[in-house]
């Protein structure tokens, strides 16, 4: 693994890369941390050039500021990435608020990418209107409103199946509890406002799948990839797991990405000479 930093529009992002081959962005979700990915990153270098990243403002990037953080901001920060270190095009991975980002990305950038995986974006605008989904972020802005990151993001965790029948690493943990006031308090109101491009996605040049957790069916943060999947006609997976199967069960996730990453990028049937191997002698 090597990392370093890219100096970007008002901030440096703090990166790290891994492997070989065709270049695959991942955008993690609330706390905006790198360290989401490093197992699964791991797992998936062998066969793709695997590049992971702090968004602004979180952990060991900069760029915080005490206005809110547009999401068109965060996927020009992934542009200028994709843009440094994959050459100017790449497929992009996004759990959650990166899958959020993944498609405003998609949306706004479609130059820079290859392919877009968003895995449970919780863009609860797209529910059914009475959908009890459509009010979390009103209820965690209030909650941190009266009682600040911890009253927020208990009931944060409370809402997410399966935290606490595993445990995150120490050093993430740690970085995470930082980030908490600039996730409730800055990128939240974005989050909470999105809607997709609807026109832009179903216009994109290149393939989108959205897909969920077997675990999650029917929460809040599931249910949107459906219906986003619907009203842009295109494909919907099931996941392995939960909504962050990639920290419990980092092996069993990256089989999953692998098998979607590489149907995408190989589609065509031009597999890249890596994937190939070495002649064999018969």
């Amino acid at each position: 693994m090597r990392s370093g930093r890219l100096t970007v529009d008002g901030a440096e992002l703090y990166y790290e890369v891994r492997g070989v081959g065709p270049a695959l962005l991942m955008i993690s979700g609330a706390g905006g941390d790198a360290g989401y990915y490093s197992g699964i990153a791991e797992g998936l270098a062998d066969a793709f050039t695997v590049i992971t990243y702090d968004r602004r403002g979180n952990s060991r990037s900069t760029g915080g500021d005490d206005g809110p953080m547009e999401l068109a901001r965060q996927a020009a920060d992934a542009r200028d990435l994709v843009g440094a270190l994959a050459g100017g095009r790449a497929l992009v991975f996004g759990n959650s608020g990166g899958a959020i980002v993944g498609l405003t990305l998609a949306a706004l950038h479609p130059e820079c990418m290859l392919g877009l995986i968003a895995h449970e974006p919780p863009a609860v605008n797209v529910l059914p209107d009475g959908d009890p989904g459509r009010g979390f972020f009103a209820e965690l802005a209030g909650l941190y409103a009266a009682g600040g990151a911890p009253a927020a993001g208990r009931r944060f965790g409370e809402t997410t199946r399966g935290e606490g029948s595993y445990r995150w690493p120490a050093d993430l943990w740690k970085r995470f509890l930082g980030n908490a006031d600039h996730l409730f308090g800055r990128e939240w109101p974005a989050f909470a406002a999105f809607h997709p491009d609807e026109e832009a996605l179903r216009a994109a040049p290149f393939p989108i799948v959205l897909g969920a957790g077997a675990d999650d069916r029917g929460t809040y943060y599931a249910l949107p990839s459906i219906e986003i999947a619907r009203r842009i006609g295109v494909p919907w997976v099931e996941f392995p797991g939960i909504h962050m199967e990639f920290l419990r069960h980092p092996s069993r996730f990256a089989a999953a990405v692998r098998v979607l990453a590489t149907q995408m990028y190989a589609a065509d049937g031009k597999v890249p000479d890596l994937w190939r191997g070495a002649p064999e002698a018969p």
